[in-house]
């Protein structure tokens, strides 16, 4: 046909060319409605490496092909569409850029847009099965919430080789824990099968022993073996396996199965597929950290950069470039490369963005990437990841423990410490005679587990801006006095003449972790104060200290935590714990506690403090009474220096308990290392004899001023 021919299509008339052209690019830009028969029931499945239920790559079944769908247009409603198609209840979150590993086959749908309410994902807008310009680095997954729908049943995988292990087969190798060497076996339909050695490499082996969680293979003499595998019925099932060894699962590598019949041909050698592998140290001290993470082997992605710890972007993160992390830190490869924070928000700077890795790195410095400055990344963005780690049969290992039973009578352990990195108790600090009182569960130890945790942090700007000094008449500090908020010198004085100098500052304590905080003791063990009429739920909730540049105590407070509460909350969320009428107590997730500078007990003492240059420390949940996933963010310091008159402070922020304290007060407006700081100048007030003293009455301004900042900075949903 001529160029600006005139033709019919369905009864309507276009001229040939530009008209045409425009009208599919209009049919591509606004997809495709489905047809009737495009709206037949499809079923959905979810793959890649072995996690938790409800998590994996979208995969759709089409014409008797299993294919995935690719992330552009993929949002959180087409996540609901496909998680409740699966069976649960709804969608968590959708993942884009093969996080759960790159599928085969193909790409069925493309730019899928839902509503949120269609019953199939089939029902959504999309480009037409197979239209797509995708590629499988580019699959998309669903995270869907734990509860699956009344009548829906789990679901069911198809061939995968998602299960490996290693068997044991001589001797040495039965005895050892974790098992580092054996044959290789996938389980099929219930079935453990071997897995045949015909072209098997190191590669193979590489990725082997990454996803057991061991950072390398070794060669090893499988002459050893043969005598033993010939003189065994074997059911091989893998005839060929081809790896590159960047590959972070078996389930990734181009796979061979075996033919059903003859069974001879199924491994011409008869031999099985032998790896040996190097177990890594449990944890290296290096340049990369994981915290905040539930187990070992999980956590917040850390790098040291010019001695400073900060965190990963997301962006780009990919189990290769997780894979290189857990390799670094002496586990295997990664199980997940997690997004979104999921393992909460890091303090400090963002070191790296747009982390691209091969697989083969030996470290992240190794690997691409960007300053994280230019990339406009926030810690709502920071990546984290889960290693495949060694499995410990502990059944056949010797475990001490007690019961508590009361007519038990040997103790094994008393005085323990540990930091939470370690992998069993005996690896922490402990007495070494015994030193605990027999007499049977009166002075057993006992746990709680939980998959998640709180993570309190304080706001180190918030303390910096409202800090100022007060006078305050001894008339209007009784309950504080019964509180032991002052001194000891305040003990000796004439009540109700004189006053007592307090440092005064507000406090916001975020809980950044994946748990609610709660007190440890249930609402029948709280304690009535009658002279505030309030109860104390926990018996130090935070502690105020003023230290020397040497990390001596001058000057100390404590407040008890006489109300836990949802001060504010960000956006969407609703607060939950109130102190008003008996109300339950705690701090949600994402949501913060503010005790604001004019309450009881929201000070220092420093009455009895000569001049000069000091460090102010504030550590939240002192005594760790409730667990966190990472306590190394609760201390906040801030460098200062008081004239005797005025005090200056400068340099707030969020440190380790015991770490080394840099020099503060050189000179008023001076520098702690990280750049510019900023300094106050808090003039002394010398309020009248009233509850509210004068100078409190520009706190409560620059509070609200930055509850309406951290609602912003800090939305977290």
């Amino acid at each position: 046909m001529a160029v600006g021919a005139w033709t019919a299509v369905s009864g309507l008339v276009l001229r040939w060319g530009v008209d045409v052209l425009s009208l599919l690019s209009l049919l591509l830009l606004c997809g495709v409605a489905p047809s009737r028969q495009e709206l037949a029931p499809v079923q959905l499945r979810l793959g890649g490496p072995r996690g938790p239920a409800g998590e994996g790559r979208l995969e759709v079944l089409y014409q008797g092909r299993w294919g995935t769908v690719c992330d552009d247009g993929f949002d959180f409603h087409a996540a609901t569409v496909a998680c409740r198609q699966l069976g649960y209840t709804a969608a968590i979150t959708w993942t884009h850029s093969a996080t759960y590993g790159q599928g085969e086959g193909p790409i069925w749908l493309d730019n899928v847009r839902c509503g949120g309410s269609e019953g199939s994902l089939a029902e959504c807008v999309h480009n037409g099965w197979g239209v797509s310009d995708c590629h499988h680095g580019e699959d998309a997954g669903v995270v869907c919430s734990g509860q699956r729908l009344p009548g829906s049943s789990p679901q069911v995988s198809g061939l995968t080789l998602e299960e490996v292990r290693l068997k044991p087969i001589l001797a040495r190798a039965k005895l050892s824990m974790p098992v580092t060497e054996g044959a290789v076996e996938v389980k099929h339909n219930g079935r453990w099968r071997q897995v045949c050695d015909a072209s098997w490499t190191r590669n193979n082996s590489r990725v082997v022993c990454g996803m057991l969680g061991f950072p390398r293979e070794k060669p090893i003499n499988t002459s050893f073996y043969r005598l033993k595998s010939l003189s065994q019925k074997n059911s091989f099932w893998v005839h060929t396996v081809r790896c590159q060894g960047s590959e972070p699962h078996l389930a990734r590598c181009p796979v061979q199965v075996a033919p059903p019949a003859p069974r001879q041909h199924a491994c011409p050698h008869g031999m099985h597929a032998i790896v040996s592998c190097i177990p890594g140290p449990a944890f290296q001290k290096g340049t990369v950290r994981l915290r905040a993470g539930t187990h070992p082997g999980e956590g917040r992605v850390e790098v040291l950069r010019h001695g400073q710890w900060g965190t990963v972007c997301d962006k780009q993160w990919d189990l290769a470039a997780a894979s290189v992390v857990c390799r670094q830190l002496g586990y295997g490869t990664a199980k997940q490369a997690l997004l979104g924070a999921r393992m909460g928000q890091g303090l400090g700077p963002i070191h790296m963005s747009n982390v691209r890795c091969t697989g083969h790195e030996r470290s992240l410095g190794e690997c691409r990437f960007q300053d994280a400055a230019q990339s406009g990344c926030q810690h709502e963005a920071d990546a984290a990841v889960r290693c495949h780690m060694p499995h410990t049969d502990f059944k056949s290992q010797e475990t001490w423990y007690w019961a508590g039973s009361p007519d038990a009578t040997r103790v094994v352990m008393s005085g323990v410490r540990c930091a939470g990195t370690e992998l069993a108790l005996q690896q922490c600090q402990r007495h070494g005679p015994v030193h605990c009182p027999s007499g049977g569960g009166r002075f057993s130890a006992g746990v709680t587990c939980t998959a998640h945790t709180p993570d309190l942090v304080m706001n180190a700007q918030l303390v910096q801006e409202t800090a100022y000094l007060e006078d305050r008449p001894l008339g209007l500090l009784y309950c504080a006095h019964e509180e032991r908020c002052l001194s000891r010198s305040a003990d000796s004085m004439q009540w109700p003449y004189g006053h007592r100098r307090l440092l005064r500052f507000s406090s916001q304590i975020h809980n950044l972790g994946r748990a609610d905080f709660r007190p440890r003791m249930g609402r029948h063990a709280w304690t009535w104060h009658q002279c505030h009429r309030h109860f104390h739920s926990i018996e130090v909730f935070t502690h105020y200290d003023l230290l020397t540049l040497n990390g001596s105590k001058v000057a100390e407070g404590h407040k008890a935590s006489f109300c836990l509460e949802d001060t504010n909350c960000p956006e969407g969320l609703q607060r939950r714990f109130a102190c008003a009428n008996f109300g339950e107590q705690g701090v949600s997730v994402g949501c913060w506690d503010t005790y604001r500078h004019d309450i009881d007990c929201q000070w220092i003492d420093i009455t009895d403090v000569p001049p000069g240059s000091y460090i102010f420390q504030v550590v939240v949940n002192p005594k760790h009474e409730v667990a966190e996933s990472d306590f190394s963010n609760n201390v906040m310091r801030c460098q200062c220096k008081y004239d005797g008159q005025r005090v200056w402070m400068h340099g707030c922020h969020t440190s380790k308990e015991g770490q080394e304290h840099r020099e503060c007060g050189r000179q008023s407006g001076g520098s702690d290392g990280a750049g510019d700081a900023i300094s106050f100048l808090c003039p002394i007030h010398h309020p009248p004899t009233t509850l509210l003293s004068p100078g409190d009455a520009y706190g409560a301004d620059v509070v609200s001023d930055l509850e309406r900042r951290e609602r912003l900075a800090n939305n977290l949903v």
